[in-house]
């Protein structure tokens, strides 16, 4: 029984795609009819045109068979038995022998020729006048042709439309309904998020804004009892990988509503007017289920300032124009909680930002050194880890990472341990973790010959040196000379005792003299410099230009701020704000500062060679060095 069913849903089921398949093949049918049409009509016949007193001549000479008059042309064939040699000296210009037959037409045109009828008659030769057929079926589909090759191209068209908007195939008709439809991804109440405010560590300042609206979405006649209006909606700011998106799941989660997710860019398309179609398509899908949470990713590819001084979007600035109309029109929007996120706020149109549409600014930054910690507690919980495991040492190696590196971190820490044959992670695991994120991994198969290798263990002794020798010096945790894959042949590790916030003029001097400290070791050692203090050159030139423009911290400037930061939560890039003459000055102070520092880190190293040689020999004997064993050598120095 059930063996007759499936025979008969497969037969449905082919019937079905064979109708489906019809309507494609429609074009091809046409195209084979109209083939069929012009051959057995005779249009593929050989045709040649000829003047029309040549026509006349054919005609005086008895070379012609029949004639056809046309009403404006006039079509005849030669007799095959006609004489060839006069035909030629007729028709032929080009040299080209000209054989009589019945298959070629010659076309000429029709001439204002009363007298031709006679002629025809009294040559004794056959003709006719062809009448126009206007209803014949061929000349109907040749002229419907165009119509039909055109609908055939739009039936194409929005087809793939319909499949990219996730209309499926459903024809002309679909594929024009579903191109202004929404993308938004739903999470219904009964599959909530996954995420709650637990899962989000290290931004306790942007929960507490958060749980606000949440509270609200739980409880709106407590806030409107005291006049309170809902918050429209909230713009989460931030670098990238600090967490946005995961916060407005947990807001979603937390609040146990549905969550509509889609990305600014999945608004726009070609077509002026689809953005706002799926704006408005949005909005009333989201009206049905609320209250609700809409959560619009990278609202700055639909939300960037409408600026005429270099041209115009006019789908982008209808999308936008419809989305600031969504969140505060004349209709209401009551129980739609509006959430975005982006790392370029400066961009944004302004109307977007006023009160009443985004009312709040949740800064999603960089975590402390608290949160560094608490998330790698978070991540951790997930993972089999040994019970001595110190998350604060992890958490001040890891300074100035984000909640995506640091979940980065305990994931290849796991690795690790697999790789290394063990079924929980160490503290050793976490930190190799850390320096696989910051500086990549190492490169066993690049071996550097004995100078290269003496060269980097005295420049990497040469930062640590002179860092330890400074008032304000960070610790050293580790100095290395195997090569890692970003590109480094070695690097020292040093880590703050504590996350700071503010940098006095003394300890960014010490920085740039800690950065030229492996160039300094190169010239004292050797007597000549290397390529590979090129990245501590960039770091150091870029801190004393920041001196010198942004923190006021130049002789020759005072206070003057000289240039301004742009996209801070991206590349961060300074954008100058002086004339080129003062530029130059400019140049000329940031070069005083790198000779003072450099300078510096010389007569560092020059007091303390004998700690520089040692460090440096030992170094390239273990090719690895702890920050204890570091201390421990600088402390035998000493005594």
């Amino acid at each position: 029984m059930n063996n007759n069913n499936n025979k008969n849903d497969n037969r449905d089921a082919s019937q079905k795609r064979r109708i489906v398949r019809l309507p494609r093949m429609l074009p091809m049918l046409l195209i084979l009819f109209l083939i069929g049409s012009m051959i057995t009509s005779g249009t593929f016949q050989v045709t040649r045109a000829v003047d029309y007193s040549q026509f006349l001549d054919l005609l005086d000479s008895g070379s012609i068979a029949a004639v056809e008059v046309g009403a404006s042309e006039i079509g005849f064939t030669l007799l095959e038995s006609a004489d060839a040699t006069a035909i030629n000296n007729i028709l032929s210009t080009d040299g080209k022998t000209i054989t009589p037959d019945a298959k070629t037409v010659y076309i000429t045109g029709r001439m204002d020729d009363p007298g031709l009828v006679d002629r025809l008659r009294e040559s004794g030769i056959k003709f006719t006048q062809v009448v126009p057929k206007n209803n014949t079926l061929l000349s109907i589909i040749l002229s419907l042709l165009p119509f039909i090759l055109m609908i055939a191209i739009y039936y194409a068209f929005f087809r793939m439309m319909a499949k990219r908007s996730g209309g499926g195939d459903g024809g002309i008709l679909g594929g024009i309904g579903n191109v202004g439809k929404s993308k938004a991804k739903m999470y219904s109440v009964e599959e909530k998020t996954g995420v709650t405010f637990l899962d989000v560590a290290g931004q306790d300042e942007a929960k507490e804004s958060l749980a606000e609206m949440v509270d609200y979405l739980h409880q709106p006649g407590k806030y409107a009892k005291i006049g309170a209006k809902q918050p429209r909606g909230a713009l989460l700011v931030g670098p990238p990988g600090t967490g946005k998106t995961l916060l407005a799941k947990a807001v979603a989660g937390e609040a146990g509503v549905p969550f509509f997710h889609l990305s600014g860019s999945e608004f726009v398309e070609m077509f002026v007017g689809v953005g706002a179609s799926r704006v408005r398509d949005l909005f009333q899908t989201a009206a049905k289920s609320a209250p609700c949470i809409i959560f619009i990713d990278e609202i700055d590819a639909i939300g960037k300032k409408r600026d005429t001084q270099f041209g115009t979007n006019d789908e982008r600035e209808q999308t936008l124009n419809q989305l600031l109309s969504e969140m505060d029109g004349f209709g209401s929007n009551t129980g739609i909680l509006v959430l975005a996120a982006t790392n370029r706020p400066e961009v944004l149109d302004p109307a977007l930002l006023r009160p009443g549409r985004f009312d709040r600014r949740v800064i999603v930054d960089r975590p402390d050194l608290p949160g560094r910690e608490s998330i790698l507690k978070v991540h951790a919980a997930k993972v089999a880890m040994e019970p001595d495991v110190d998350f604060h040492a992890v958490a001040l190696a890891s300074s100035g990472t984000t909640g995506a590196d640091l979940a980065n971190m305990v994931n290849e820490a796991a690795l690790r341990a697999v790789k290394m044959g063990r079924s929980t992670v160490s503290q050793e695991d976490l930190i190799e973790s850390v320096e696989l994120v910051i500086a990549g991994k190492e490169k066993k198969d690049r071996v550097l010959n004995e100078k290269e290798k003496r060269m980097v263990a005295y420049h990497e002794v040469g930062h640590a040196l002179v860092s330890a020798k400074q008032k304000h010096a960070q610790p050293v945790q580790k100095i290395t000379i195997i090569p890692r894959t970003m590109g480094s042949l070695g690097y020292t590790m040093s880590v703050p005792e504590e996350d700071r916030y503010l940098l006095t003029r003394g300890e960014l001097l010490g920085q740039i003299t800690m950065l030229l400290g492996g160039r300094a070791a190169e010239q004292i050692v050797f007597g000549d410099v290397s390529t590979g203090a090129a990245n501590d050159i960039e770091r150091a030139t870029s801190l004393a230009r920041k001196m010198v423009t942004q923190y006021g911290m130049s002789d020759a400037f005072g206070s003057m701020g000289l240039e301004s930061a742009q996209n801070q939560y991206l590349d961060g890039r300074n954008v100058s704000t002086c004339s080129e003459q003062t530029g130059a000055q400019i140049d000329n102070e940031v070069r005083l500062i790198i000779e003072s520092c450099q300078n510096e880190a010389v007569a560092l190293l020059e007091q303390n060679r004998d700690a520089l040689n040692r460090i440096s020999e030992y170094l390239i004997e273990k090719e690895n060095l702890t920050g204890e064993q570091f201390m421990s050598l600088l402390e035998q120095d000493a005594a």
